[in-house]
């Protein structure tokens, strides 16, 4: 994908114009040929995933420079904490490493929405999950599913271990435990890292797929993405995470015949050969993972963030704020600056061709 850095922050602005001029046209305010709207205006909430805080750090700074009248604060407290505050009507949007379950769709009513109508999820942050770890004179490691399920289920515990040496030929791996690093909060990374487990793994790793850390397993708790990182300063340590915090070692996973390191080029393979689930709404792009692909070049631990919205507010001018939002995040320019700020994969045409249409829906 060509993707051209001019015209970046202009872009910016010209979507909030569109935006704006849409909405007052659709309810029945003057035309944007009789007042054209020149900005985006006022503030807007979101939080969520913290795997995606350094893209909305670069996509709020670049919204904003753009629009001076605009303030968009994001709370990277993970993804569990930003579903719920979504439910509430505490916050205008939500970062997700997960789509809301089908059950939860029906089950709760979200407090910034029109009562009875849908939410838009728009996959608009694709990374791989790296495995970092921190084991001294070892520059490279290979592990495939079941050895990983097997130590974070505590099942191998050194670094020795015959398991990892055999998938390790020639390596000197020391006499050191290991130590699993593992989130503290509920968090759609570790449900993207316990959905791959379940899949390729089934039989290493028979704890139920949760956001949720497995109670009664043990290791270094860690409440987000950054003490993920933080806690993989110490020797002996591996851990789960979002490739944008990967420390200078990451591990490479068996795929097929061969074992492949992290990239955004293999996640988004992933991403692409996958279908979608079955929706009722077509602003809802939930994406089924194929966890278990042996394709050459793909990477299947994998997370899908979803940026998530209402199709309709209670308040239509936090709707103009949200469709301006998520219609820059879905540029090139936007997609450009997650892949500059946090090392994700820009989003296909044909995905981006599906969003925007899907962004379209929101009022």
């Amino acid at each position: 994908m060509n993707i051209k850095r001019s015209g970046g922050i202009a872009a910016i602005a010209l979507v909030g114009a569109l935006v704006l001029a849409s909405c007052a046209t659709n309810e029945g305010g003057p035309s944007s040929t009789d007042s054209p709207a020149e900005s985006l205006e006022g503030v807007l909430t979101g939080s969520g995933a913290s795997s995606q805080e350094k893209a909305q750090t670069a996509w709020t700074a670049a919204i904003q420079d753009a629009n001076s009248g605009l303030t968009v604060n994001y709370s990277a407290g993970g993804s569990g904490v930003g579903r719920t505050a979504f439910i509430e009507g505490a916050v205008d949007f939500v970062g997700s490493d997960r789509a809301f379950k089908a059950d939860e769709l029906t089950s709760n009513t979200f407090g910034s929405c029109v009562a009875d109508t849908p939410i838009v999820e728009l996959p608009l942050y694709i990374s791989p999950i790296a495995l970092g770890y921190n084991l001294p004179g070892v520059e490279q490691l290979n592990l495939d599913a079941s050895t990983i399920a097997l130590i974070f289920s505590n099942q191998i515990t050194t670094w020795n271990d015959p398991a990892i040496a055999d998938l390790n030929e020639g390596v000197d791996l020391p006499a050191l435990a290991i130590t699993p690093v593992y989130r503290s909060t509920n968090s759609g990374t570790t449900e993207n890292f316990t959905d791959y487990l379940s899949k390729v793994a089934p039989d290493q790793w028979t704890f139920d797929v949760s956001g949720d850390w497995p109670a009664g397993l043990t290791g270094e708790a860690a409440a987000e993405t950054g003490d993920v990182a933080s806690a993989l300063a110490n020797e002996g340590t591996i851990g789960y995470l979002d490739a944008s915090r990967a420390p200078g070692t990451t591990a490479a996973i068996l795929v097929g015949d061969e074992f492949v390191s992290y990239s955004p080029e293999g996640a988004a393979a992933v991403v692409d050969a996958s279908p979608a689930e079955d929706r009722e709404f077509e602003g809802d792009l939930a994406i089924a993972l194929d966890r278990t692909t042996t394709e050459s070049g793909t990477y299947p631990l994998v997370l899908v963030s979803y940026l998530i919205g209402c199709s309709e507010y209670t308040d239509p001018a936090q709707g103009a704020l949200v469709k301006g939002y998520f219609s820059y995040i879905a540029s090139e320019d936007g997609q450009l600056a997650a892949a500059d700020a946090a090392g994700s994969a820009p989003i296909s045409e044909a995905l981006r061709t599906q969003i925007s249409t899907a962004i379209e829906l929101i009022k």
